[in-house]
């Protein structure tokens, strides 16, 4: 698992520099989810989500302070009672600032909250452990001796990376190495008129904040080293990767071992002026997924259903033979690496939860689905946004920006139905439908959680 990777931060997806072999030989050799997604896209929740297949608003984690319940139905459990050696290595930030061994592991490493990339502090197996290097190196180092620990149990490994996640820090072997690149930037960046037409005032406002391009971090940096030092940070998860991969081969387990790799949420680089995550545009949610496993299933593929984190705990289960929860609400994608023929989904619902820590980003929930997405804000906001995203993959043109503004009296819905043409008033019929239905079957509604 890796933090804050944009799913076209691989040379494979069309960087524009950054270079990484060993995921690009792991996703050719293996299959590619090419729609692959978080159903919130902020580091505590997602990762809460991985562990339990669950939706936020299920599992109760909604932002980056809050623990995972003490009875929270971890894929780490079922795996460990199944008879599975078990390991996290990595990054856990759940829960503030807590490095203590969780239920469902035999080997803990770890570290507190975001932890630091250069000579950290590990929490191996409940003693703190002081260390010197980088730490995506160090994690690895740790999983490479799990890896190659003599045992008759079959394995599961949790490698959970910082990197990348700001400020960011590359190892010195690869510091420098793009200093004389240039990023392309987004066409939505630029603060104009066509840019902002049509958009909720808060993303134009965002733009000179702490997650904005002109206000980065208490302007503390700028965009081109920003994306600089992201694409060199990159290159120890490549690396991992690669060591990883490599250990395996020389084991003779690779053949019969499923490696997933995958990100905790996307990355806004630039897109509508915006950095971070948390919003609902595309570059924010959007992750990348490899599934690996030449003696498991066929490689050299690419998938083009949508795979969500929530289906990630279903799968491993499944793939190990282990009964799925019923608590899940996620689905394994197992039959699909292994070229069956199911039916598979059309949409699915997102979330996100204003954060007292990051107000300028608003409550959002909203659909996803093969070609339109609607976003629904709760509150004072000024207008919802849709998508055709077939014809505008940007996310440029809100469909319902010139019949949709906050006015006294009424609800947002019925200005759009009274107000809107078709087809853009049958599509956000048919989209607010389609959020309503996943709403309920979730077990929530229009009403956030915090909201009730």
């Amino acid at each position: 698992l890796i933090d804050d990777m944009r799913f076209d931060a691989m040379s494979l997806m069309g960087h524009p520099f950054l270079e990484t072999p060993h995921l690009d030989a792991l996703a050719r050799n293996g299959v590619l989810l090419e729609n692959a997604f978080v159903t919130t896209s902020l580091c505590s929740p997602s990762r809460a989500s991985i562990l339990t297949g669950m939706y936020a608003h299920t599992h109760g984690v909604l932002d980056n302070a809050t623990a995972l319940p003490a009875d929270a139905p971890l894929f780490s459990v079922a795996l460990q009672e199944a008879g599975y050696d078990t390991a996290f290595i990595g990054k856990w930030h759940m829960g503030r600032g807590s490095d203590a061994p969780q239920p469902g592991f035999n080997r803990w490493v770890s570290f507190r909250g975001q932890g630091v990339y250069l000579n950290p502090t590990f929490n191996v197996d409940g003693v703190q452990t002081k260390h010197e290097g980088h730490n995506a190196d160090l994690l690895t180092d740790y999983a490479e001796e799990f890896l190659k620990a003599p045992r008759e149990k079959p394995f599961f490994l949790y490698l959970s990376h910082k990197a990348v996640h700001a400020e960011f820090r590359p190892a010195d072997r690869h510091k420098g190495c793009y200093a004389d690149k240039e990023y392309r930037y987004p066409d939505s960046m630029a603060d104009t008129e066509e840019n902002y037409h049509g958009k909720p005032e808060w993303v134009r406002r965002q733009r000179r904040s702490w997650h904005g391009v002109d206000g980065m971090y208490n302007n503390t940096t700028d965009f081109d080293t920003f994306a600089r030092d992201y694409a060199e940070t990159m290159r120890a998860v490549d690396d991992s990767v690669g060591r990883v991969v490599e250990t395996l081969r020389a084991l003779g387990q690779l053949e019969n071992t499923f490696i997933l790799f995958t990100s905790d949420n996307g990355f806004l680089f630039g897109e509508h002026g915006l950095i971070d995550k948390r919003t609902m545009y595309e570059a924010s949610i959007r992750v990348p997924m490899i599934a690996h496993g030449p003696g498991l299933f066929t490689g050299e593929r690419r998938l083009p259903e949508l795979a969500l984190n929530i289906d990630i705990a279903p799968t491993l289960l499944d793939a190990a033979g282990v009964p799925i929860p019923a608590s899940m609400q996620g689905r394994s994608f197992w039959p699909l690496l292994r070229g069956e023929d199911v039916t598979w989904r059309e949409e699915f619902l997102y979330e996100y939860f204003w954060e007292r820590s990051f107000p300028q980003t608003p409550t959002v929930l909203g659909v996803r689905g093969d070609r339109y997405k609607l976003m629904v804000y709760h509150g004072i906001w000024d207008r919802y946004e849709l998508y055709d995203l077939q014809e505008d993959p940007g996310e440029r043109n809100n469909l319902l920006g010139p019949y949709l503004q906050r006015h006294e009296g009424g609800t947002l819905e019925a200005f759009i139905r009274n107000t809107a043409p078709e087809p853009i008033k049958s599509i956000f019929n048919n989209m607010y439908a389609r959020l309503q239905r996943l709403l309920k079957e979730t077990g929530t509604g229009l009403d956030p959680v915090w909201a009730r």
